[in-house]
């Protein structure tokens, strides 16, 4: 295992760097890349929201607008996408006039979605054929990480690969650590969001609890913050779940989609989730709801 924490990243050489994906996580890692000093052309689905991105930061003489996802990783030292699934991962990579097609030999794909450790090792061997490198590399931290420049990015991939990404993936990331061969970033990040599903339940029956005790639950939360159950769901959330406030960060329907790719996996290697399945439940009721875009916080509407 290997691990950097970030340090200043305008000392880093300019890398052309792509980006492919500029949703509310990608469109923060694509800015802190330019504010990093890197030339960075970006392609996203949606041409509208591209060009908003490309207006926005486009006094930096850095940014370029691409409408493939091959014409923006052409020449590109490293290409980074951000996308929703294992099948958008396929289409900006392998799909027709995708990236792979126009990949330099000795290039880097990196990639920052939440996909299943299967596509990323399908994808590492086409790559591998194609004489450039993979690196699956899934965030943590939430948009706020993303916005900060704060987020926590697990690797899987060769070591040789992951060193040479290191310097830029630093531009927005407080910590990068290669954990195995590809396909292992993407198997941290289903035990992280496992682990996350059952922290946020436990923080929601917890504010009920309080809240139908008549407790101030703003002032035990201040309390709590300073003793073992203080968390990161709780720092960043707990208000928010208090004033029952879901609109942003991280969608329902996106955790779903992870603790289905937990799932599959656990079976695979023969693990059990019985707390996280009945948590993927409870989202399953939010959606119901009408939840499906509230944050995962909003595990505490249900109660």
């Amino acid at each position: 295992m290997r691990y950097i924490e970030a340090k200043d990243y305008r000392s880093v050489a300019p890398r052309k760097v792509a980006f492919i994906g500029l949703g509310v996580m990608g469109g923060a890692m694509a800015a802190h890349l330019v504010a990093a000093g890197h030339n960075v052309v970006v392609y996203n689905r949606t041409t509208s929201k591209a060009l908003d991105w490309v207006k926005a930061h486009a006094t930096s003489g850095r940014v370029r607008l691409e409408f493939s996802p091959a014409s923006v990783a052409r020449g590109a030292d490293i290409v980074i996408a951000c996308v929703g699934n294992d099948n958008d991962l396929r289409e900006v990579a392998i799909g027709s006039d995708g990236a792979f097609d126009a990949m330099p030999a000795g290039a880097v794909f990196v990639d920052h979605s939440t996909v299943s450790a299967t596509v990323s090792r399908e994808l590492a061997q086409v790559a591998q054929s194609r004489n450039f490198g993979y690196v699956d590399a899934p965030v943590s931290g939430g948009e706020v990480g993303a916005v900060k420049g704060k987020l926590t990015i697990m690797c899987g991939g060769e070591i040789e690969q992951v060193s040479s990404i290191e310097p830029v993936l630093r531009a927005y990331g407080a910590m990068v650590t290669r954990l195995g061969p590809c396909g292992s970033g993407q198997i941290a990040k289903m035990v992280n969001q496992v682990c996350i599903a059952g922290l946020v339940q436990a923080l929601s029956e917890g504010i009920a609890l309080g809240e139908k005790s008549g407790l101030d639950m703003p002032a035990v939360l201040a309390v709590l913050a300073g003793g073992a159950a203080h968390s990161w769901q709780m720092g960043y959330r707990g208000e928010t779940m208090i004033a029952r406030k879901f609109d942003f960060g991280f969608a329902v329907d996106h955790m779903r989609k992870d603790l289905m790719l937990a799932g599959e996996h656990a079976k695979t290697v023969g693990a059990s989730l019985p707390v996280a399945s009945l948590v993927d439940q409870f989202y399953a009721d939010v959606q119901r709801m009408g939840g499906g875009r509230w944050d995962t916080s909003s595990l505490i509407a249900r109660l």
